[in-house]
C-alpha cells in the first residue's frame, strides 16, 4: 500500500506547472502598478506642484468650473434617464410597428461622438445655417432683430447634444435588466389592479435600479470627460479649465489640481452608484426565459410608442448622419487628400495597437484572477480599472508626468555618458498615446475576458493540468479558442473607443501628428464644419459595428416572442 501511494507522487513537470502561476501573479502586479501610475502621478503633482495656484483657483475660476460642470452633468443625467428608460420600457413591453428595428436602432447614437453632433447641429441651427435661412425666406425676416431663435452655443445646447448621444448607456442596461425580469411579476402586478405605468414605477423600475444606476454613472463620467463639445460651445467646465490652465497658462501643477477635483467627482459618482445598490441582491427568475407577453394597444398609443423611439434615433443619429453624408459628398474632392489619408492611417494604427495591447494585458489580468482568486487579486483588478473612470484630460496629465520624467532622466544620462541627446523618446512619441489608451480602456477588455472565463468550468483547467500542461499552455490551447468571440468583441469596442477619443489625444499627440478625431476638431475650431464631414463620417461608421454586436448580445438573453 505504501508503494502504491509512493508511486502516485507527482512527476517533476506537474510540480513546475504548480509553481508557474506565481509568474502570472507577478505579471498582474506589474501591470497593475504601471496602469495605476497615472493616477498616483496626478495626485502627487497636485499635492507638490512647482507653483501652487490652488488658492488663486479657488478665489477665481474654480467655483465657476464646479457650478457649470454640475449643471451640465445634472442636465445630461435627466435627459438620458428620461430617454433611456422610456425607450427601453417601450421596446421591451409594448407591441408597435417597427419595434424590432428600434431594438438595435436606438443604440446608433452611440456611434456619434458628442463633439461631432455638436458641430452638425451648429451648422444647421446657426444664423447662417439652413434652418434659420429657411425661416427668414418663409416669413420675410431680414435680420436676427426681426425674430427670436434659441442659441445653440450655450450650456443648454451642450447639455442636449451630449444627452442625445449618451442616453444609450441607460437604454442598454435598462433594457437588459427589463429582459431579465420574470414575466410573472407583470402578471401579478396587473392582477392586483395596477396599470402598465403603475407596474413600471412600483415593480419594474425598483428591480432594475442597480442597472440604471450603473448606466447613469457611466453617462455622468462621459459627460465629465467631454471636451470637444464644451470647448466648441464655450462652456467652462472642469475639463475646459484643465486645458486652459495647462495649455494657455502653462501651469501643469494647476492642471493637476483641477484634475484632482475631477477625480473627486468620479469617486463620488462611483461611491453613489455602489451605495445605491448596497443592500440589493439580484437573482435570476426561474422563468426569465419565457417569452414576454407585450401590451397590445390601440393604434393611437402605438403611434406614441413609435414617436418615443423614433425621435431619439432621428435627432441622435439619422439627421447628423445624413448631414455629414451630404457635406462629405459635396466636399469630397477637397476632403479626400493626403492629410485625410495620413490621419486615417494614424487612427487605424493607434486603435489597432491599443486594442491589441489592452487585449493582451486584459487576458493576463483576467487569467491571473482565475489562477489566484484572492482578495488581493480582486483589489489589483479594481486598481487596473481606474483608468476607465478617469476623464481623458486627467489621464493625459497622469501619463505625461512619469513619461516626461523618464525622458529627462534618460536624456541627461546619455548626455553625461555619451554626449548624445535622446530627446523625448516616450512622451514625445505615439507611445504616450498608446499607453494612455491602454490605461483608459483596459477595463473593457479585462472585464469582458473575466466575465467570459467565469462561465468556463474549472474542470477543464483540471483536465488540462492533469495532462501535464502548464497554465500558459492551458490558456492557449483551452481557453483562448473558447473566448475567441469575446476577445474579438472586446478588441472591436476598444478600437472604436480609441477612434473617437479626443481630450487625451489632443494633449499627448506628437508634433505634426493627427488622428481623425483631432482632424475633425481642428476643422470645427476653424469654422470649416463642412470640410470635417468626411473624417467625422468615418468615425461614425466605424462605431456602428460594435453597436450591432451589443444589440444581438442583449437580444440573446431571452427568447423573445
Amino acid at each position: 500500500m505504501t508503494e502504491a501511494v509512493a508511486s502516485q507522487e507527482p512527476a517533476p513537470q506537474p510540480l513546475v506547472a504548480r509553481r508557474s502561476p506565481r509568474k502570472w501573479l507577478t505579471a498582474a502586479m506589474v501591470i497593475t502598478a504601471i496602469v495605476a501610475l497615472p493616477v498616483f502621478s496626478v495626485l502627487y503633482l497636485a499635492l507638490f506642484p512647482d507653483e501652487n495656484i490652488w488658492p488663486h483657483l479657488i478665489d477665481t475660476t474654480l467655483p465657476r468650473y464646479l457650478v457649470t460642470t454640475f449643471q451640465l452633468m445634472f442636465g445630461v443625467g435627466i435627459i438620458t434617464l428620461v430617454i433611456g428608460l422610456a425607450t427601453a420600457w417601450t421596446v421591451t413591453m409594448c407591441e408597435f410597428p417597427g419595434r424590432r428595428f428600434f431594438e438595435w436602432a436606438l443604440l446608433l447614437p452611440f456611434a456619434v461622438p458628442a463633439y461631432v453632433i455638436a458641430y452638425v447641429y451648429t451648422s444647421l441651427l446657426d444664423y447662417a445655417g439652413p434652418v434659420q435661412k429657411t425661416l427668414r425666406d418663409w416669413f420675410g425676416w431680414e435680420s436676427a432683430r426681426d425674430y427670436w431663435f434659441p442659441e445653440i452655443r450655450t450650456l443648454e445646447g451642450a447639455t442636449l447634444m451630449i444627452g442625445l448621444v449618451l442616453y444609450p448607456y441607460v437604454y442598454l442596461l435598462a433594457r437588459a435588466a427589463f429582459l431579465e425580469q420574470s414575466p410573472s411579476l407583470f402578471a401579478v402586478s396587473r392582477s392586483l389592479g395596477h396599470s402598465a405605468l403603475s407596474t413600471f414605477f412600483h415593480v419594474v423600475l425598483p428591480i432594475a435600479r442597480p442597472a440604471v444606476a450603473v448606466g447613469l454613472s457611466l453617462v455622468l463620467m462621459e459627460t465629465l470627460n467631454d471636451f470637444g463639445t464644451v470647448d466648441f460651445f464655450a462652456v467652462q467646465t472642469l475639463t475646459a479649465g484643465l486645458f486652459d490652465t495647462w495649455m494657455n497658462l502653462g501651469n501643469l501643477g494647476g492642471a493637476a489640481q483641477i484634475a484632482t477635483t475631477m477625480l473627486a467627482f468620479v469617486v463620488i459618482l462611483v461611491t453613489l452608484e455602489r451605495y445605491s445598490r448596497r443592500r440589493q441582491s439580484q437573482y435570476a427568475a426561474r422563468d426569465n426565459r419565457e417569452p414576454i407577453q407585450r401590451f397590445t394597444m390601440p393604434m393611437s398609443r402605438q403611434l406614441i410608442c413609435l414617436a418615443v423611439c423614433a425621435l431619439p434615433v432621428i435627432f441622435g443619429f439619422l439627421l447628423p448622419a445624413i448631414t455629414l453624408a451630404q457635406f462629405a459628398w459635396t466636399y469630397f474632392d477637397q476632403s479626400w487628400n493626403s492629410d485625410f489619408i495620413r490621419n486615417s492611417l494614424n487612427s487605424l494604427f493607434l486603435s489597432g495597437a491599443a486594442a491589441l495591447t489592452t487585449l493582451l494585458l486584459g487576458v493576463t489580468l483576467a487569467y491571473s484572477r482565475r489562477l489566484h482568486n484572492t482578495r488581493g487579486m480582486q483589489v489589483m483588478l479594481r486598481l487596473s480599472s481606474l483608468g476607465y473612470a478617469m476623464p481623458g484630460a486627467v489621464l493625459a496629465v497622469g501619463v505625461i508626468v512619469p513619461l516626461a520624467g523618464f525622458d529627462n532622466w534618460f536624456d541627461g544620462l546619455m548626455r553625461d555618458w555619451f554626449g548624445v541627446s535622446t530627446g523625448l523618446l516616450l512622451s514625445g512619441s505615439a507611445f504616450a498615446l498608446v499607453f494612455a489608451y491602454t490605461v483608459r480602456f483596459l477595463a473593457v477588455s479585462a472585464g469582458s475576458v473575466e466575465s467570459a472565463l467565469q462561465k468556463v468550468t474549472p474542470s477543464m483547467d483540471m483536465a488540462s493540468r492533469s495532462l501535464g500542461h502548464s497554465p500558459g499552455q492551458t490558456l492557449v490551447r483551452v481557453h483562448l479558442p473558447i473566448l475567441r468571440g469575446t476577445l474579438m468583441t472586446a478588441a472591436l469596442v476598444v478600437f472604436v473607443d480609441v477612434m473617437k477619443e479626443l481630450p487625451a489625444t489632443l494633449i499627448l499627440r506628437p508634433f505634426n501628428f493627427d488622428t481623425l478625431a483631432t482632424y475633425v476638431y481642428q476643422f470645427a475650431s476653424d469654422e470649416m464644419l463642412a470640410h470635417s464631414a468626411l473624417p467625422a463620417l468615418v468615425i461614425v461608421l466605424a462605431g456602428i459595428i460594435p453597436i450591432i454586436l451589443m444589440s444581438r448580445s442583449i437580444a440573446n438573453t431571452r427568447s423573445i416572442g
